[in-house]
């Protein structure tokens, strides 16, 4: 692409809706050229569509049809009205859906496998489409005006649109330092950070702020890898958004809340009797402090799965889960009547009830519930407040006291002179054998009030103590003291011991931690070493030196959790490993959907192809097992055969 490429505007930036891949979407459009806005998340597509003044949509529906789908329809009368142009991408086994796009107002699209290149030829094809249409009919609808700016180092001269300089009372040509005074320091840092994260691979990125007169806003950075110049795009938000809140709801895989009083609106408004059961957690936040955030993510998963699953069972398919924020959730069903709507709730509470699993942790929680039939005039707010009153009796449930990290980090200091921290043993099994092959050391805080306390807690803590490291090297000692004691059937096991993203970063890290191993009497060639994508990611170049010098010394190599996070297969090709662990989400998500299973057996096809043994983690049921032999893996671990265990329990359920 060239600066006179009549289909690389200058103005116009390309609209980008990655579900999945959106930085490296918008690195491919940025790379082509194009200023880009991308989002990661549907909500509020069509304003932000039009509050960036783009002509093109990019939809990347691959891995996310449902929600690709929802979006083109909310966009599609925009398209239309303003003359614009929406370029689907989606993978090749769901191109039989596209019919669907082209009803919600698709123009365009690209279908799998597809380069870099094909993906910045697609756009241009697209935006070809839309310079005829505007030159064919003198524009469409009013597209707002860009809110934008461009600096160029070497001048050190700052441009801003019209509409940003009449927004922020300045000059189309202000002083840079008079632009920058407008951010408070704590966002001046958070731009810094984000222009250093530019780089000739990837030359967008984007960071969140709040603008006065503006309010919450996103700035899109590209740096054009050309000339070095810098250019944005402002995105206003208006009210800063509950970030943590909007992940944890995805992460649940319900409707959102506004999502599922939507639906109820519709229904009432198609003249249908929508009953609503309001469904409290009780004792979740004392789940959350004291086993960690991510736990209580996993949990609230846990709990959209079995209301789900319950759900159909008692409604059938046309009910609607949702989380309406907290630890709250809402059945609703168009088609059920009060028998139906009581034996429902009964089911659900007795699917509460049950222990969840989660972290290697039995977490109980209860749960309160009440419901409520519409009534002729009734909206979605009148009649979940009808319900939300019947729960509450006018009052919030009241959680159980818990301690907070403050004070666990607090007391971490003096749980590690009271040797306070332990070990247990999870064991992993092959297959094929069914024997037990090895197993993974898990850390545990006996808290002498809270009692049993997880890893991800432990860790959190520490890390908020300035303790990681410290807690990081007496829980791999403590590992590794232990197992090279296990009496003789033990005496072949492999022990995997885990090392976090704190520790890829520590000076001489390898050194000390095979000192630990050698001074143990634990031989290297039963240990593997276990890093989480999260630990790989926050430093790939150190992470892959590390991991070499592990895997020259005698040692194995795994990288846990696969499937949370990057899961890239870039990465893998250039790190030294030897197992591959799927993360417990995917392990159970494999009796889920015809879906679901493509992408299992997509990690295992991947993990497979690499030369690299696949350990399933989570593995909770024969079903789970027998889908995932089918799939390929070879090993597994997880309460089907064991929860985490102290080494004299293992040694008897090993056997002679």
């Amino acid at each position: 692409m060239t600066e006179t490429d009549p289909a690389t505007p200058a103005d116009a930036p390309v609209f980008v809706l990655s579900f999945r891949q959106r930085d490296e979407l918008a690195s491919a459009a940025a790379g082509a050229g194009w200023r880009v806005v991308a989002a990661r998340r549907g909500e509020g597509v069509e304003r932000r569509f039009l509050t960036s003044g783009a002509a093109l949509a990019v939809i990347d529906a691959r891995g996310a049809l449902s929600d690709g789908l929802e979006a083109a329809k909310a966009l599609g009368s925009a398209i239309e009205v303003n003359g614009g142009a929406m370029l689907i991408l989606v993978s090749q086994s769901d191109t039989i859906h596209m019919r669907h796009f082209y009803d919600a107002g698709a123009t365009h699209f690209l279908s799998s496998p597809m380069s870099t290149a094909g993906i910045a030829q697609a756009i241009r094809f697209a935006l070809r489409h839309v310079e005829r249409l505007a030159s064919g009919f003198g524009g469409g609808g009013d597209v707002t005006e860009p809110l934008g700016w461009r600096y160029d180092g070497e001048l050190r001269s700052l441009q801003v649109t019209p509409a940003l300089a009449a927004l922020l009372g300045l000059g189309d040509a202000p002083g840079l330092r008079e632009a920058i005074r407008l951010a408070d320091s704590a966002d001046r840092k958070l731009g810094r950070v984000a222009i250093r994260r530019l780089t000739v691979e990837k030359p967008t990125t984007a960071f969140a702020h709040d603008l006065p007169g503006i309010g919450r806003v996103v700035q899109h950075i590209q740096r054009d890898t050309r000339t070095g110049r810098l250019s944005g795009l402002v995105e206003r938000l208006g009210d800063a958004p509950d970030a943590g809140a909007a992940v944890r709801d995805a992460l649940t895989g319900t409707r959102d809340a506004a999502g599922a009083r939507r639906w109820i609106d519709r229904r009432l408004g198609d003249g249908a009797t929508v009953s609503a059961i309001l469904i409290g957690l009780t004792r979740f936040e004392t789940v959350n402090t004291a086993y960690g955030r991510p736990a209580g993510d996993a949990l609230l998963r846990a709990v959209s799965r079995r209301l789900a699953e319950a759900a159909r069972e008692a409604l059938g398919r046309r009910a609607v889960v949702a989380r309406m924020g907290g630890s709250e959730f809402l059945v609703a069903s168009d088609d059920a009547d009060a028998d139906a709507i009581a034996a429902a709730s009964a089911k659900f509470e007795e699917a509460i009830e049950r222990p969840f699993v989660v972290a290697g942790n039995f977490l109980p929680l209860g749960a309160k519930l009440a419901s409520a039939i519409s009534v002729e005039g009734d909206s979605a707010a009148s009649l979940l407040r009808r319900a939300s009153d019947t729960l509450f009796d006018g009052h919030a449930p009241r959680e159980e006291s818990a301690a907070s990290l403050d004070v666990l980090a607090g007391d971490l200091r003096l749980a590690l002179e009271r040797n306070e921290l332990s070990v247990l043993f999870q064991p992993q099994v092959s297959i094929a054998t069914k024997m037990i092959t090895g197993v993974e050391a898990l850390a545990r805080w006996r808290h002498p009030r809270l009692g049993e306390i997880g890893a991800e807690t432990l860790f959190a803590a520490a890390a908020h103590a300035g303790l990681e490291g410290a807690v990081s090297d007496h829980v791999q000692r403590r590992a590794l003291d232990e197992a090279a004691r296990w009496p003789m059937n033990l005496g072949k096991l492999r022990l995997s011991i885990n090392v976090t993203a704190g520790d890829v970063g520590r000076p001489g890290f390898a050194d000390s931690l095979l000192g630990r191993v050698d001074a143990s009497g634990f031989p290297r060639k039963r240990l593997t070493i276990e890093i989480t994508e999260s630990g790989i990611m926050e430093d790939l170049g150190d992470a892959a030196r590390l991991l070499s010098e592990l895997r020259t010394a005698g040692c194995r190599v795994a990288i846990d959790d696969f499937g949370t996070g990057y899961s890239s297969l870039a990465y893998l090709k250039a790190l030294p490993l030897d197992y591959l662990k799927i993360d417990q989400h995917l392990s159970q998500d494999i009796t889920g959907s015809a879906r679901d299973r493509v992408v299992v057996r997509g990690v295992i096809d991947m993990a497979r192809s690499l030369g690299l043994t696949v350990v399933a983690e989570g593995v909770e049921t024969a079903e789970q097992l027998d889908l995932l032999a089918k799939e390929g893996c070879q090993y597994f671990q997880g309460f089907l055969c064991s929860a985490p265990i102290e080494s004299s329990a293992l040694a008897s359920l090993v056997g002679v």
